[in-house]
């Protein structure tokens, strides 16, 4: 069988949109250091994987905290005050734990490697305890908090550079049950 000119025009148009059909991509965003979402202390990065679709996060769990409101708030070196980051995160925190009133957290304190090993557990209970006290300020009720310190202990990156560092300086909020 032989095709005329329309025919092999439109067979040729229809062979290159499959191509390019089969090679389109969405980009695909990831979060911050993660564990978890956040407040974005680490540029985000784009793959261009092609995605799959996630499975569906139950409400009120422990990864519907971690994946739509952020556990985790960053710090500046040898700090514990709250940036305007970090209360935007713990305000969405405190509206989820509102919702959820069964639920008990335990806020980490956590600092990156530098610092003696005491100095560092001070410092990582004082970040703990700033995150506490906002949260408490936001209507969650004390007993449904507890904090604890690691200290420089449980770095969430490997190095001894600012990027690493910018990561361990946080506190992580953890949902208990």
């Amino acid at each position: 069988m032989r095709l005329n000119s329309f025919g092999s025009k439109f067979l040729g148009v229809a062979a290159a949109a499959l191509l390019l059909a089969a090679c389109e991509s969405t980009p695909e965003t990831t979060g911050t250091a993660a564990g978890a979402g956040g407040q974005g202390a680490a540029p985000a990065t784009t793959a261009t994987a092609p995605t799959t679709t996630a499975p569906a996060v139950t409400p009120g769990t422990k990864a519907d905290f971690e994946l739509n409101v952020g556990d985790r708030v960053f710090f500046d070196f040898d700090k514990f005050d709250l940036k305007p980051a970090a209360r935007a995160t713990l305000e969405r925190q405190a509206a989820w734990l509102r919702q959820y009133p069964q639920k008990t957290v335990v806020v980490e304190g956590h600092c990156d490697e530098r610092g003696t090993r005491e100095y560092n557990l001070a410092l990582g209970e004082r970040r703990a305890n700033a995150a506490k006290r906002f949260l408490m300020s936001q209507g969650v009720a004390e007993a449904r908090i507890r904090t604890i310190s690691y200290g420089k202990e449980r770095p969430a990156a490997l190095g001894s550079n600012e990027a690493a560092w910018s990561q361990n300086r946080r506190s992580v909020t953890v949902v208990a049950n």
